[in-house]
């Protein structure tokens, strides 16, 4: 196996990939929960989801958790990035093209790229909301924390940033609908009975979180 500075193995790469993979998903779906706050846009509910967002970034025990998030998300990215480059050199002459996509999805074929999209969405999300909420000049609510509702309100009554959500949320579709199933692969997890209930769990996944997501941004600016 070609070796490698970071990882050792191909094998140990794959292993790392599915491991942070799934736990970045578990991390979507306790993101999820906290941000369908925002879909009570009354004064009681901006409230509730002020004091949620000061929870998440003053709770000791949550904030410990938000360091791993932070290296796993770089240590997944940097992963991917390093597999796709293995895999190339494996790789140096392409196939027929007739046979290029033969037993691949058009998911699985594009892992790097959505990935890469995903990436660069997230520095441009972080800096709109979890950079703002650290070191922005937010003011503050009637209950004295900082009021984030007012700037993810603000973010979402702007028609091209809802736009560009959405799409991306597509992209995490796709991502998901490949990389759930995958990682379990990866981890050696495949056996004729739970398998199909795997790939049924990812494609539920894959619709499912990102369908929510995307609700949110549209719901705010339809009722904005």
């Amino acid at each position: 196996m070609a070796r490698s500075a970071l990882l050792g193995s191909s094998l140990a790469k794959k292993y790392w990939m599915a491991l942070t993979g799934l736990f970045l998903v578990l991390f979507l779906f306790a993101h999820l929960a906290g941000n369908l706050q925002l879909l009570d846009m009354s004064p009681e509910g901006q409230l509730k989801f002020n004091a949620y967002a000061k929870f998440m970034t003053s709770f000791p025990v949550v904030k410990a958790i938000s360091y791993l998030l932070y290296l796993s998300i770089l240590f997944h990215a940097f992963d991917g990035f390093l597999l796709a480059i293995q895999n190339r050199k494996a790789r140096p002459v392409r196939y027929a093209r007739e046979n290029a996509g033969a037993n691949r999805s058009w998911a699985s074929s594009n892992m790097a790229l959505l990935g890469t999209l995903i990436l660069v969405f997230l520095v441009i999300h972080m800096k709109r909301f979890w950079y703002e909420m650290h070191w922005g000049e937010l003011g503050l609510d009637a209950d004295g924390n900082k009021d984030l509702y007012t700037v993810v309100a603000a973010a979402f009554s702007e028609l091209w940033y809802v736009v560009l959500y959405v799409v991306m949320m597509g992209v995490l579709a796709f991502h998901l609908l490949h990389g759930f199933q995958s990682a379990f692969q990866s981890l050696g997890l495949n056996h004729p009975k739970y398998t199909p209930a795997i790939k049924n769990i990812g494609v539920f996944i894959a619709v499912v979180l990102p369908v929510f997501f995307a609700l949110i941004p549209v719901w705010m600016f339809v009722n904005r």
